[in-house]
């Protein structure tokens, strides 16, 4: 069993030299740190960061993000894909504005009953924000305490939350809760990656168990076998999820009064040749799951965004 107090102390030196500059990073505005947590869910941080800089300034705080219209975050939120990410965090302001006085609560079991905050988020939040400890288990973070305690034979990633829970840093560690997560994400991002580890520059190489595995770095497929994956989502060209996001981007560009439903029939067309496949469900299946995650409105024969 590796021992906590080395493990801390060994990520502890690495990251006061190697830490990441992200602009999330180093603030105490809960707010901000949420919009960043949604952001980067499903999106490369080199993506995020002038996204995050721009929405800030759009809407610096939860109550301006509470008081925007839907249709002006979708817009700002174009190019990050996974839409509904912008409709959630929205709606999520205003249940804050209206019922928590502007103000995040602080612990992750009370920001699980926000809306669209799951256990990743919440945690994130009551660890970065309010330095609560509690686990915060992100690929990066489940890859690589899989590898150092249970080398290439992966285990069911639900089995990593409670060595997670055990090696919270205490009150005499070298590093904080919140540095601890920072610095495992940073180690797996950067060193510990899914099929290129670079296992002779990791700090915690005398600590894992996979690294005289994949040090030399030998097969992919090893590699690749020593992750918890979560199930592998499927191809995105072509998919339903493409289309929805092609009508969206069509419709930000558009005035706020929208465009007749039947001029989507085009965009439609011209999205198939471009994907190169058929839409796999009709034109009024899309719109109707369009307006029921709340991403566009119908009224009279037009679609506009909310």
């Amino acid at each position: 069993m590796v021992d906590a107090h080395a493990l801390h102390e060994a990520v502890a030196a690495w990251y006061a030299r190697n830490a990441r500059v992200l602009p999330w990073r180093g603030v105490d505005d809960p707010y901000a740190i949420l919009v960043s947590e949604v952001m980067l869910q499903q999106t490369q941080v080199e993506r995020v960061i002038p996204k995050y800089r721009a929405f800030l300034d759009a809407f610096p705080t939860i109550r301006a993000l509470a008081d925007a219209q839907p249709a002006d975050v979708i817009r700002l939120w174009a190019g990050m894909g996974y839409n509904g990410r912008a409709v959630r965090l929205h709606k999520l302001a205003k249940e804050v504005a209206e019922h928590y006085g502007g103000e995040l609560p602080r612990t992750a079991a009370e920001l699980r009953k926000l809306p669209g905050i799951g256990p990743y988020t919440a945690a994130a939040v009551a660890s970065f924000a309010f330095g609560e400890p509690v686990a915060v288990l992100d690929t990066n973070v489940y890859r690589v305490l899989s590898r150092v305690f249970h080398g290439i034979d992966a285990p069911a990633r639900d089995t990593l939350h409670p060595l997670a829970e055990e090696l919270l840093p205490q009150p005499d560690s070298p590093l904080t809760t919140a540095d601890w997560h920072q610095a495992l994400m940073d180690i797996g991002a950067t060193l510990c990656t899914a099929r290129q580890p670079r296992c002779m520059l990791c700090p915690l190489r005398a600590l894992c168990a996979a690294a005289p595995h994949l040090q030399s770095g030998g097969d992919p497929a090893l590699a690749e076998a020593s992750i918890p994956y979560a199930p592998r989502q499927s191809r995105f060209q072509g998919s339903a999820r493409y289309f929805r996001g092609r009508i969206v981007d069509y419709l930000r560009e558009q005035s706020d009064a929208g465009v007749e439903e039947s001029a989507l029939e085009a965009v439609l067309s011209d999205s198939e040749a471009a994907s190169g496949a058929p839409c796999p469900v009709s034109l009024s299946d899309l719109l109707a799951a369009l307006e029921r995650d709340g991403l566009i409105r119908r009224e009279n024969g037009r679609v506009r965004l909310p």
